[in-house]
């Protein structure tokens, strides 16, 4: 599966001193089917852990996803600095997901070259 970060959430993970590895164990729980929330309209939310900590008190990772094929990782919180999102940020995230999800790639290698988007090599 590719594994992508879009420009602000790459920022959000250097700020928050969060590791790549951290990021693809959160895709390979979800492709096993462990997924924390599904949202609808290939959005899910994945909890990961702060370092030396469990995932409950961690952040919250949007994602866009389609099993096996792909997934952008589009926004992140600290649990304690934001509860959820609103029910507008999921329209918007969902309406992101059906246009981010169908690019080909031509489109990906055209984000990637502009720095919209930036993909990860992650190992099962």
């Amino acid at each position: 599966m590719r594994v992508f970060l879009t420009r602000p959430f790459d920022r959000f993970i250097a700020h928050e001193g969060i590791d790549e590895a951290v990021l693809c164990e959160a895709i390979l729980r979800a492709g096993k089917g462990l997924i924390d929330a599904d949202l609808g309209g290939g959005v899910i939310k994945q909890r990961l852990a702060r370092k030396g900590q469990g995932r409950s008190g961690g952040f919250r990772t949007i994602i866009l996803f389609r099993q096996d094929v792909r997934s952008f990782f589009v926004y992140g919180f600290a649990k304690n600095e934001q509860e959820n999102i609103s029910r507008n940020e999921l329209k918007a995230f969902r309406k992101l997901a059906s246009e981010m999800l169908a690019l080909d790639e031509d489109a990906l290698i055209s984000a990637m070259q502009n720095a919209t988007i930036r993909e990860i090599v992650c190992h099962a």
